[in-house]
């Protein structure tokens, strides 16, 4: 076999490779989705996705690693989420409003059971319906990201660079202990279950606004716990 017709049989593999997992990545970006706001497109993640596999099934050396895809799910997940933070969603001023939209959004849980519209948290804050729907849309995409992201949303993330990986494995763990097992539950379903509010509403009966109102007093709790 010429080099030339080696190198075209060895392109021919690696695309057989990345077509067959072409239907993972697609779940992948489709399950991502659901847990995302309308603004973000499904064909997008798709995209980013589709690339990096490709890109990895060229570089897939099997001699190292026995299963194609074991190696290339976290990178392509991963893609998906660079692609997520490139759309540099949460400028000063929206992180600002962000923060003021959860403080109103926990006092209100607490007398409604159920969250403010955008035109009630606009009228109260004194911004236009469309500066408060783009904030929440902006802090939805952010609730997707690893804690890791989270956690360095804003003026904190000095403080949170300080502080050891392990360290924070350990905060992170003592606050989870002090919550109650089916709101332990919510946190594991969500970041490791990688389930939707909507399917941890349906499987622990608790509404999606109470799902939410923990999860963000959790990441609360983390930043205050490290000084941040």
């Amino acid at each position: 076999m010429t080099s030339n017709a080696y190198s075209n049989d060895l392109k021919h593999k690696e695309d057989e490779l990345a077509i067959q997992y072409l239907p993972a990545v697609k779940g992948m970006a489709y399950r991502l989705k659901e847990r995302l706001p309308s603004s973000v497109d499904f064909s997008d993640l798709s995209a980013i996705g589709t690339e990096e596999l490709i890109k990895l099934a060229r570089r897939y050396d099997e001699a190292l690693n026995d299963s194609f895809w074991g190696y290339a799910k976290k990178r392509v997940y991963g893609a998906m989420l660079d692609y997520l933070r490139s759309l540099d969603i949460l400028s000063r001023a929206s992180r600002k409003l962000v923060k003021a939209i959860d403080y109103i959004v926990e006092e209100h849980l607490l007398t409604h059971n159920e969250e403010p519209t955008d035109a009630e948290l606009a009228e109260l804050l004194e911004e236009s319906v469309e500066k408060v729907h783009d904030a929440r849309i902006a802090s939805s995409i952010y609730t997707v990201m690893p804690l890791h992201d989270q956690l360095h949303i804003g003026d904190e993330g000095a403080a949170l660079a300080k502080v050891e990986k392990d360290q924070l494995v350990d905060v992170i763990r003592n606050i989870l202990s002090a919550y109650k097992e089916r709101e332990q539950m919510i946190i594991q379903l969500y970041y490791f279950e990688e389930l939707t509010l909507k399917e941890i509403s349906d499987i622990l009966d608790i509404t999606e606004s109470r799902i939410s109102q923990i999860h963000k007093s959790v990441i609360q709790k983390i930043k205050e716990s490290i000084g941040a």
